[in-house]
């Protein structure tokens, strides 16, 4: 090649400008993934926590919305009836009764639905608004009772068209 082509080849080039370098696989620098120290820990000591606490105090602490179900109960059963997709059979309202009044009512309603084959039904229970400092009685009552009774497979507060917080759909066991 002579001074010439040399000097040729670069005026051809005058105008060309460099490609970015692209880094090689083993060029490129990858950060550590980060680990966490106490997960493990801190998730044993929640379980554990979770397990010692009394249901009422969990529920009147943690939050607005009850959920319940047996362990035969699949994920896709409890996300069907979260969402209302069951056909409530029969339904009971709570509102306005003691505590007195609202076990046994409830006890009868629970045991002739499952008696009569219906699958699901809606307990209406109330949000407690007229227990003042209280909370909500007959809420946690009906969550502590339902959880008891064999009949009842699962339960889930209503979507907000059916009372929200202050009603439940039950799924139960025919007998």
């Amino acid at each position: 090649m002579t001074d010439d082509d040399a000097e040729l080849f670069r005026q051809a080039l005058a105008d060309a400008k460099p490609l970015r370098a692209k880094r090689r696989a083993e060029e490129v620098i990858r950060k550590p993934v980060p680990k966490a120290r106490f997960t493990r820990a801190d998730e044993k000591a929640a379980l554990r926590e979770s397990l010692e606490a009394d249901i009422d105090d969990t529920e009147a602490h943690g939050g607005e919305s009850m959920r319940f179900h047996r362990p035969t109960v699949g994920r896709r059963t409890m996300r069907k009836l979260a969402r209302g997709s069951f056909s409530v059979q029969a339904e009971i309202d709570l509102h306005g009764m003691t505590v007195a009044e609202a076990k046994p009512r409830l006890a009868e309603f629970i045991e002739s639905c499952a008696r009569e084959g219906k699958l699901c039904v809606r307990v209406v229970h109330g949000k407690g608004l007229g227990s003042g400092t209280r909370g909500p009685v007959l809420k946690h009552k009906v969550n502590r009772w339902l959880r008891r009774w064999n009949t009842v497979l699962a339960f889930v507060s209503t979507r907000q068209v059916h009372g929200g917080t202050g009603a439940l759909y039950v799924l139960l066991r025919q007998s």
